[in-house]
Parts: structure tokens; C-alpha cells; sequence
């Protein structure tokens, strides 16, 4: 009884992953497909081809990841806002822009490491502009 109740007030004095800067993890990378485009995250927003984000498995999400391609050493800046991904033996799935930034197009795949470098701006899950049809969006005039 004693021994659980050593184990339980140790892991409770324990920090979680957000509270760890340069927490560091080595795998594969991936990135998402083109046809999620536009498919919610598990943070509620759309995924986008062009955003610097990723997912992760565990990480707390809106934590900003450094990722860093082992075979060219292209490094790029990341925020979790997934979960995931599901194959087997990858820690860390891309949007298309991150993959770019990191020269993993061509591949698909690459070997990488995280390091945790902080927490993300929290975001309003408020309707925005871009989920209001094109038809009721104010019209913008270009300024002259």
C-alpha cells in the first residue's frame, strides 16, 4: 500500500509535456494529404495546406514544436493542433507547407527530431469571416 502511495505522489508532483521546453523526440515524419484541406482538427479549426501546423499524439495541443529534418538539417516551427498520426512508427504529421519547409515533399517520409520550444497564441473558436458564405462577406475596395 505504501509503494502505490509513493508511485502516486511522485507521478502527480510530475509536469506535464507543455511545461517542459526542449522535451526532444526522434522519428518519422509524414504529412496530410491534400484531401483533408478543409476537415476539422481536433482543435477545431480547418485544416489548411498553407498553415505551419502539425499533429501529435500526445503533445498538448497549441504547443509550438521545432521540427527538424535529420537528413538536411531544415528546421521549421510548428503548432499542434491535431491528433495524431495513426501509422505505425511516425510521431509527428505536416501540413504541406511545414513538409516543403523541411524538403520532405518528394519523399513523403522523413527521419526527424522535436523539441518543444513553447506554448502557441490560444485562438477564439468564434465564427471568423472565412466561415461566413461569399455571398455575406463585406465587400473590401481597394484602396487607392
Amino acid at each position: 500500500m505504501s509503494l502505490i502511495m509513493s508511485l502516486m505522489m511522485f507521478f502527480s508532483n510530475m509536469k506535464p509535456a507543455e511545461a517542459l521546453p526542449s522535451l526532444i523526440q526522434k522519428g518519422k515524419a509524414s504529412f496530410y494529404s491534400k484531401k483533408f484541406n478543409g476537415r476539422k482538427t481536433a482543435y477545431g479549426e480547418r485544416v489548411s495546406s498553407e498553415a505551419l501546423a502539425g499533429a501529435h499524439r500526445h503533445l498538448p495541443l497549441n504547443t509550438l514544436v521545432e521540427v527538424t529534418n535529420l537528413d538536411n538539417q531544415r528546421s521549421v516551427i510548428v503548432r499542434i493542433n491535431d491528433r495524431g498520426p495513426f501509422a505505425k512508427g511516425r510521431v509527428i504529421d505536416l501540413t504541406h507547407a511545414a513538409a516543403h519547409a523541411l524538403g520532405m515533399v518528394s519523399k513523403g517520409i522523413a527521419n526527424v527530431s522535436l523539441r518543444v520550444v513553447g506554448k502557441g497564441r490560444p485562438i477564439t473558436l468564434t465564427p471568423s469571416a472565412f466561415d461566413t458564405p461569399i455571398a455575406y462577406q463585406p465587400m473590401l475596395e481597394p484602396v487607392l
